[in-house]
């Protein structure tokens, strides 16, 4: 392994990718990191555990190929101005930059007392206006947008199938319907998407050659990934309400302004369910990220949100949550007993090394961490059977190792954990 046990290469990491349906694997160009562009929030409210079940594939995406020994050049946009910020802010009394700053921070001290690694770079919309407003001009420049009242409109060309995602078919399947919302989309055919829309302070505004007003959100990501990372990136992700119309509108952009696809991978998780719709700050379905972890463990919460496969719809269920923190915290207790100082027993680090090397196995053809996650059901089990309760003589630091690299690539505290019986 590449994080100090020895014995093995690096592993590749293949993941399902959206645009092509296959499993693919990552990549990156020669001499550079794997580039990798995460779709962040929309600042207006509180993250939910739909949020930290996104990031955190993600971040097992991350860990995964660092602990590989691969560099990951890590970006994700933070959209701190959108007609939800300004609606919400009007509500509440605030400016617009007043909420957004405040929930932005909001959000990263939630993923980040969820573990969640922070990124690389997490650019603001707002500080890409001026690169943004050129992507816009250089979409005017092909002569496929259009006025429609206050808003600019770019309109795709027709394209073979599979040359680029299809607009009629595959996405559809993949849409999803959001709820009405109090500044509807403006977008009209199916592919078509809002460049420019005009308005006027104190909602966001800027100066533009089609007058004061705010870039189309589909542009953001595009100007921003090509500033930092360089286009196509690596690997692209969000949420399955990502592919269409967002993912599909920035591709749309890179294949007129580049000649290729916005990225080689594009990886999409689904969602989790409360009463069987979608978890929304928008209609307030939703629970959020820090209510789950006052109810779990950092570990635990982890578990329950990794038992299911990240493409598979998870509907939330408090007494599965509060079955998974059980389970976690019983293996960390027996870690710590197994681990301790006294006579050894019958299971030693190779053991631990077998479950270490399915465990890089079973996240690299897939990101299968559901499996991940049973292994370790099956580990706790057979730790509570041993009746010497320690690991073998002589073979605590190869075992310690070996858990360290489970712990590494899952971000599931297994040998940091201070109070496995507490919430920590």
């Amino acid at each position: 392994m590449r994080d100090g046990t020895p014995g093995s290469s690096a592993m590749p990491l293949r993941l399902e990718d959206t645009r092509s349906g296959e499993r693919r694997t990552v990549r990156s160009r020669p001499g550079r990191p794997v580039t990798l562009y995460v779709c962040g929030p929309t600042v207006y409210d509180a993250a939910h555990v739909g949020h930290a079940r996104t990031y955190l594939f993600f971040d097992l995406v991350r860990r995964f190929l660092t602990g590989e020994g691969t560099s990951v050049r890590h970006v994700m946009n933070v959209t701190d101005f959108e007609d939800k910020i300004d609606h919400r802010a009007g509500e509440l009394g605030l400016t617009w930059r007043a909420l957004a700053r405040r929930e932005e921070a909001r959000f990263f001290r939630d993923m980040s007392a969820f573990g969640i690694l922070p990124p690389d770079r997490c650019p603001r919309a707002s500080a890409f206006v001026p690169e943004i407003i050129r992507v816009a001009k250089a979409l005017a420049r092909t002569g496929r947008v259009r006025r429609e009242g206050d808003v600019w409109i770019y309109s795709p060309p027709e394209r073979p199938p599979g040359e680029n995602f299809p607009t009629d078919s595959e996405l559809a399947r993949h849409a999803v319907d959001e709820p009405e919302h109090p500044f509807p989309r403006r977008e009209g055919a199916v592919g078509e998407f809002v460049v420019w829309k005009q308005q006027d302070l104190p909602s966001p505004s800027w100066k533009s050659p089609w007058g004061r007003g705010a870039p189309g959100w589909h542009l953001e990501c595009y100007a921003m990934a090509r500033q930092i990372l360089g286009i196509p990136v690596d690997v692209h992700g969000g949420g399955l309400d990502l592919i269409y119309p967002h993912h599909h509108a920035e591709n749309e952009v890179a294949l007129a302004l580049d000649g290729k696809p916005f990225a080689r991978l594009f990886v999409h998780t689904a969602f989790v369910l409360q009463n069987g719709a979608k978890m929304s700050k928008s209609t307030g379905n939703l629970i959020p990220l820090r209510n789950a972890l006052e109810r779990s463990s950092v570990g635990g919460l982890r578990w329950y949100l990794l038992s299911t496969p990240y493409r598979v719809r998870l509907e939330w269920d408090p007494r599965a949550l509060e079955t998974a923190d059980r389970e976690y915290r019983e293996l960390c207790a027996r870690l710590a007993r197994w681990l301790s100082p006294g006579a050894g027993g019958s299971l030693g680090a190779p053991f631990v090394r077998r479950l270490s090397e399915n465990v890089r196995r079973d996240l690299g053809e897939g990101l299968a961490a559901d499996r991940v996650i049973e292994r370790l059901r099956e580990f706790s089990s057979a730790l509570s059977r041993d009746p010497s309760d320690r690991v073998a003589r002589g073979e605590r630091t190869a075992a310690r190792a070996a858990l360290h690299s489970i712990e590494q690539r899952t971000g599931i505290p297994l040998l940091s954990v201070r109070d496995p019986r507490g919430r920590g």
